[in-house]
């Protein structure tokens, strides 16, 4: 009776949102995992990737099916899948998902487990400018997505352009930016991915009619409904579709020297020297378009060192490397003119065409360009070699700048398409052309590939995307948590700002620490800066200098925290910047909160945004208790509280019952292996049981955790009555060296001095502060052994 009664639930619901009258239907076949679905005007083909992954695509009378998809790698698994023919509507059921298909009016409805996710309204439609798949959507439902733009969390009521865009100088407003992604998800907790590459439009329902729709001017009519138990669930769901980021190298934890630009071998060099005489940690340089020429016009596709300012770049990247510092290049896929490979790239015909097959030529601020047709085996191979040779010069990673293509009118032609139809793409292609190319040099080192424009899937390339050319101003900063959050919702966990802004020549000492602050806590630590302002800490004011290495030295200290949140990425897809409603899904006051953030599981940061903010107002998720990071001061969940606000340091608390390992701050990431590890346990009454785990491997393996080059770290707490009991183990992989460490380990909250402390049974000295409540003992461990810690509380 229970399930008659939702059947006709579900029923209703389909009627009161049917689709296209004019769709009638004809017919159903079943095949592998779904179904075939024939109307008057084409046929619908419905499949299951898995129970929690639908796929429906419409091929209308007259066309023929399209390529494969550039954003799906995901392979359909063999599933149970029921499908029951009745006289009004077809019914495909999983054990997740179930789809319903009524055949007059015709209507498609998506249902997880009972509940009704989304219908199709309109479906498919033709008219005279753009394709559209329409879809009927609930009134109270906020909606994220479409890629990065600043726009609030909740981007319903927009329509944004898909058409990827730098947009120099932005603040607080941006509506369009350089990723745009077909995306969208739901406070509902289930995402639509229209799986297409050419440019249009997602409408997040502009008219204000419950009406969802993409819009585009060709290509295929395919998305993807993904949902989940959980928003972990729907983000590891959907990056299993699209593919997973691989590790990057640990180094990229790490601070970067960057800025526009270094003009010469002895300048990179003396940065560098810099650093490490102010003991400021540093473990990369950038280096912008002067590497390849002395302007910044008329020089872009030379792609080789400039010998009269790098005369020996061998050496140079010799040198850096001695000082643990990699060598990051940037690159564009645009050719001038002017530059001194134009008549090599003609001769070899790398470029892009115009409409009679001549190069495509064009002018945009750089100077007159052609554009590397990186979909012809030509021009693929051409620019593989560039990075190749880079490569074995010792570089070891790029810069993919004006990637959306910056300027690309819409009468170039490649290969594969017109400049409209690969637009949105082009950036996804020339990472995957350079992760390729670093991976056929060598073959076992992680690549680092940062662009500013890609597509859905980019990750699966290694890609690392910023947040493009922002404001070097207080509205710029307060962008960067919400861009940061929905980009890593959508698969693409690494996107990150130039810290400190890039556009203008402001000197604002405050506005640089707080938004340096703020990147301690961001995928990839990176200041960068027009050449009219120092972005380098080494360069600033005594007090911003030395405000902005404390940020740095708690960088390096979270590092054995911040690689586990790499690993928990490159398995499932988690960002590492998590909205609060991850923790309270059913909580509508946290849907378009973005004043605080979860940085991995465990810890929570609320970033300054104000100048002369002397109280932050903070959301704690409920369930939880929190300590502060720097007093250890306890706040209960579930509330919100006015705090007073720190100079040297933005509000950071950590979640009661969370192992916190940190290092001692090393000038570089390369410097901290079998180094004395600083774990900290916050205790509460509260949680009586807690269990984390920390991965760690050489750094640099490509592919170390499934060939067993690893270790993983196991800390578990136990609490009852007076008793609080300490469980080490290590997960040791068959090709790592299990190694001793020592162990400096700090219990919080202890409110009076324990009677005793045991390790494997053997009482212990330990040291007790009164006055901080809290306890430390330091300890050897050989993690080829488990280790017990026992504390005997007082009442």
């Amino acid at each position: 009776m229970k399930h008659y009664i939702t059947y006709i639930f579900l029923l209703v619901t389909a009627l009161l949102t049917s689709q296209n009258a004019d769709r009638k239907f004809i017919s159903v076949n079943e095949i592998s995992n779904g179904l075939e679905v024939h109307v008057n005007d084409g046929v619908y083909t419905i499949q299951m990737y898995t129970p929690e992954i639908a796929e429906t695509s419409f091929l209308p009378i007259g066309e023929t099916a399209m390529a494969a998809s550039h954003a799906v790698v995901l392979e359909p698994n063999a599933i149970n899948v029921q499908v029951t023919e009745r006289a009004e509507d077809i019914l495909l059921k999983t054990n997740g998902l179930y789809i319903t298909i009524t055949k007059s009016p015709f209507q498609i409805s998506y249902y997880y487990k009972d509940k009704h996710v989304i219908s199709e309204k309109a479906g498919y439609a033709k008219n005279d400018s753009l394709e559209t798949i329409q879809f009927e959507i609930s009134k109270d439902e906020v909606l994220y997505g479409g890629g990065a733009r600043a726009l609030g969390m909740n981007r319903r009521g927009h329509r944004l352009q898909l058409y990827n865009r730098a947009h120099y100088g932005y603040e607080t407003h941006s509506e369009l930016m350089n990723f745009t992604l077909p995306i969208v998800m739901s406070s509902n907790q289930y995402m639509v991915h229209f799986d297409n590459a050419p440019i249009g439009f997602l409408d997040l329902d502009s008219k204000g009619d419950n009406t969802l729709a993409y819009e585009t001017i060709s290509g295929r009519k395919t998305y993807q409904v993904i949902v989940g138990e959980s928003w972990y669930d729907i983000v590891d769901n959907y990056t299993d579709l699209t593919g997973k980021q691989p590790m990057l190298p640990r180094w990229t934890l790490g601070n970067f020297s960057s800025r526009f630009g270094y003009h010469s071998q002895k300048e990179v060099l003396e940065t560098i020297d810099a650093f490490r005489a102010e003991e400021i940690p540093v473990d990369a340089i950038i280096l912008d378009l002067y590497w390849f020429g002395k302007d910044i016009k008329g020089t872009m596709g030379n792609l080789a060192f400039d010998r009269d300012s790098f005369p020996n770049p061998q050496q140079m990247v010799k040198d850096l490397k001695s000082k643990n510092v990699e060598t990051i290049l940037i690159t564009e896929p645009f050719m001038l003119t002017t530059s001194k490979r134009w008549d090599e790239a003609v001769e070899k015909d790398i470029l892009a065409k115009d409409t009679i097959g001549n190069p495509a030529t064009y002018d945009f601020y750089f100077g007159n360009t052609g554009i590397i047709d990186i979909y012809s085996n030509t021009g693929k191979q051409w620019f593989k070699t560039i990075y190749k040779d880079l490569v074995q010069l010792g570089v070891n990673g790029f810069w993919g700048d004006l990637g959306e293509p910056e300027v690309l009118p819409s009468w170039v032609k490649f290969e594969a398409g017109t400049a409209d139809e690969v637009h949105n793409i082009y950036g996804h292609d020339w990472a995957k052309l350079v992760y390729e190319s670093s991976l056929e040099v060598s073959p076992d080192k992680r690549p680092f590939i940062l662009m500013r424009a890609g597509y859905s899937g980019s990750q699966r390339y290694g890609m690392v995307p910023w947040s493009g050319d922002v404001n070097r101003t207080w509205g710029g900063l307060q962008s960067q948590p919400e861009i940061a959050l929905q980009m890593g919702l959508q698969g693409l966990a690494y996107m990150h700002s130039d810290l400190g802004g890039f556009a203008g020549a402001n000197l604002d000492d405050e506005l640089y620490v707080r938004w340096l602050q703020y990147g301690v806590f961001q995928p990839i630590y990176r200041p960068h800066a027009q050449e009219d302002v120092a972005s380098e800490p080494v360069f600033r004011s005594e007090k911003a200098k030395e405000l902005a290495k404390q940020a740095i030295e708690l960088r390096y200290a979270l590092l054995p925290y911040n690689y586990n949140l790499m690993f928990q990425n490159s398995q499932t897809g988690t960002p590492l910047m998590r909205p609060l409603f991850f923790e309270e899904p059913n909580n509508p006051d946290l849907y378009a909160y973005s004043d605080a953030y979860l940085w991995g599981k465990d810890i929570l940061v609320a970033p300054i945004l104000k100048a002369g903010q002397k109280e932050q107002t903070i959301y704690f998720p409920k369930h939880s208790a929190w300590f502060d990071f720097d007093t250890a001061e306890v706040f209960e969940g579930g509330q919100t509280k006015t705090i007073s606000t720190k100079e040297q340091s933005i509000p950071t608390f950590i979640r009661a019952g969370a192992f916190i390992p940190m290092l001692r701050p090393q000038q570089s990431t390369k410097l901290v292996e079998n180094k004395t590890l600083y774990l900290s346990y916050g205790h509460h009454n509260s949680v009586t049981q807690s269990r984390r785990e920390f991965y760690n491997d050489d750094g640099k393996t490509v592919a170390a955790y499934e060939n067993g080059n690893y270790q993983i770290l196991n800390f578990e707490a136990n609490y009852k009555g007076r008793n609080l009991q300490f469980d080490f183990e290590a997960e040791t992989g068959k090709m790592f060296t299990a190694k001793s460490r020592s162990i400096d380990f700090t219990i919080h909250n202890i409110s009076k001095r324990p009677k005793y402390v045991k390790i494997d049974e053997k009482k212990v000295e330990f040291f007790y502060s009164e006055a901080l409540k809290n306890l430390i003992v330091t300890f050897p461990w050989h993690t080829s052994e488990a280790k017990t810690i026992k504390l005997k509380l007082k009442n």
